[in-house]
């Protein structure tokens, strides 16, 4: 445990203030220029982007990417499924679901429902040939949760900083 601990402990000291700092100003605004985190965090532009190339080497920023709202492109069914599945047939069962175009997210979880996934899709019909068609069609699928979102308060991509 102390190996873990260690472990742990070596990882927070390799982000300093000013690292934690530039990941703020990027989870806030992906499209921040180097000039302009270089502003508020007081260091160069030159070394902002070495800052920040090596946060992506290091695996700290897995990768850069933007939000879209599902409902400006005509998408308007947010479902989160609970998934109970086989233990023997649940490896096969995630790999299957996270190829799926609808899936937006899946998760291996403990209780009784081993796999959480949530889906975006254009109406309820898409979402009943999904569940007929790929989930229910799945080996060692026991049962299927369903919940489907009515308003949204608060969404986050990532953690919290």
């Amino acid at each position: 445990m102390s190996d873990v601990k260690l472990l742990f402990d070596e990882s927070l000291t390799a982000i300093d203030q000013i690292d934690r700092k530039i990941l703020s100003i990027l989870h806030h605004n992906g499209r921040s220029s180097y000039t302009d985190i270089a502003k508020e965090v007081g260091l160069s532009r030159v070394g902002v982007q070495a800052r920040i190339n090596a946060l992506v080497e290091n695996g700290t920023i897995e990768k850069f990417t933007m939000v879209v709202n599902p409902s400006k492109l005509g998408i308007e069914v947010s479902a989160f499924f609970n998934v109970e599945v086989e233990p023997k047939y649940l490896m096969e069962v995630a790999e299957r679901l996270a190829e799926e175009r609808s899936v937006t997210s899946l998760y291996h979880m403990t209780g009784p429902s081993k796999l959480h996934m949530h889906g975006l899709f254009v109406n309820n019909q898409e979402m009943e040939t999904f569940l007929q068609q790929v989930v229910y069609a799945l080996p060692g699928i026991m049962s299927v949760d369903c919940q489907i979102l009515i308003k949204r308060y608060k969404s986050r991509m990532g953690m919290k900083l």
